[in-house]
């Protein structure tokens, strides 16, 4: 059994930044490709950034320059750092990753922005 949980959501005014974690834990061989997603209200859940196990990134291009994504393999752990936040940033944001070669979702963490 493997879980992947999230910490770090929050109400942050325009402009500020936040910091998602997202740790795995459970009977964990391997963990390649690690992200997170987010989707809003009405909208489809989109990738805004995945990380490889060598540390490739990849960003959606809405995020790109503010958000940076980072792992640590020896705790097995994904962070989200956001910068510059914007109003529609607003999401439920979820961690993502191929742990054993099977996917699995944390629970989510709300990140709402506003002022």
């Amino acid at each position: 059994q493997v879980q992947l949980v999230e910490s770090g959501g929050g109400l942050v005014q325009p402009g500020g930044s936040l910091r998602l974690s997202c740790a795995a834990s459970g009977s964990i061989f391997s963990i390649n490709a690690m992200g997170w997603y987010r989707q809003a209200p009405g909208k489809q859940r989109e990738l805004v950034a995945a990380i490889t196990r060598v540390g490739s990134t990849n960003y959606a291009d809405s995020v790109k320059g503010r958000f940076a994504i980072s792992r640590v393999n020896a705790k097995n752990t994904v962070y989200l750092q956001m910068n510059r936040l914007k109003p529609e940033d607003t999401a439920v944001y979820y961690c993502n990753a191929d742990v054993n070669r099977y996917i699995y979702w944390g629970q989510g963490t709300q990140v709402t922005v506003s002022s």
